[in-house]
């Protein structure tokens, strides 16, 4: 029987530990003649958790696959078939272009396995940059509205753009209120001018340059319902001296930032990010 290659399907599976189980989920790959283009597991031994990414080619029907491995998986398993597709993604910005327009030129490049379906602001700066790229742009304007008013405008505009998978903060600098993380949970990613846990906050560079620090990074994470405390996702930093203002730290951190963001989002379109305990699994 010949196999479509091009048919591949992603088998994401978090559950408790137990023997047996990469066994198991293997079994029933082989019984359905599916093919394993690759497999990662990891176990959480303080928490007794079992996570398992596997990607496999093959004639699927999704909801019979999801049911035989349900019938092998200890109960509560939290599984998933995916089946492949372009996610739909929504970028929120506000001022700053570098991160947007480092995401808007890898999606021009074909870099990002995703649809951009808009770009939303609370200003109409960036639309021109937008607009470059035949992207919709929103402008939601916080002018005059108290902090609840304003989110209840933004809700309503990325409700009227669909189903959305991911909404990606490219330096959107407006604090979240619960009610906006609950309606997205773990689907809204941010990135932090810093390298959490460490000065959180407003103006971190700021911060880095009165400690006297010698390093300085960036922090892409989910977003929960605590400033800046969510899973992280990915981080990275670059070696500064004495001889830097925080102006320079500022202007040397934003090329960490929106790289940072970018392979966040990556591993987000791909599947690779497991979120548990507040910790992140990626594979």
């Amino acid at each position: 029987m010949n196999i479509n290659m091009n048919e591949q399907y992603r088998v994401l599976i978090q559950c408790n530990d137990e023997k047996g189980l990469v066994y198991k989920v293997s079994t029933v790959f082989y019984h359905r003649n599916l093919n394993i283009i690759s497999n990662h597991e990891f176990v959480d031994k303080t928490h007794n958790k079992f996570f398992m990414r596997s990607v496999v080619a093959g004639d699927i029907d999704v909801e019979d696959l999801k049911q035989e491995l349900s019938n092998v998986l200890p109960k509560d398993t939290i599984l998933e078939v995916v089946a492949p597709r372009k996610k739909r993604i929504v970028l929120m910005a506000t001022k700053e272009s570098h991160a947007l327009g480092d995401i808007l030129i890898r999606y021009e490049a074909g870099e990002l396995d995703a649809e951009i379906v808009a770009v939303v602001s609370n200003y109409d700066l960036l639309e021109p940059l937008v607009s470059k790229f035949g992207i919709p742009f929103y402008t939601v304007s916080h002018v005059g509205c108290e902090r609840d008013e304003h989110e209840s405008k933004v809700l309503e505009c990325l409700k009227a753009l669909g189903e959305i998978d991911y909404i990606v903060l490219a330096k959107y600098m407006r604090i979240l209120t619960s009610r906006f993380v609950e309606a997205y949970e773990d689907k809204i990613i941010n990135i932090h001018h810093s390298f959490l846990p460490a000065f959180i906050g407003a103006n971190p560079y700021k911060q880095a340059y009165e400690r006297g620090v010698k390093i300085i990074g960036a922090t892409a994470h989910f977003v929960n319902n605590n400033l800046d405390e969510g899973p992280i996702i990915a981080q990275n930093v670059i070696h500064i001296d004495h001889a830097y203002s925080w102006e320079d730290m500022q202007r040397s951190g934003k090329d960490v930032e929106k790289i940072v963001l970018s392979k966040a989002l990556k591993l987000a379109l791909e599947d690779r990010i497991f979120v548990h305990a507040n910790k992140t699994v990626i594979f």
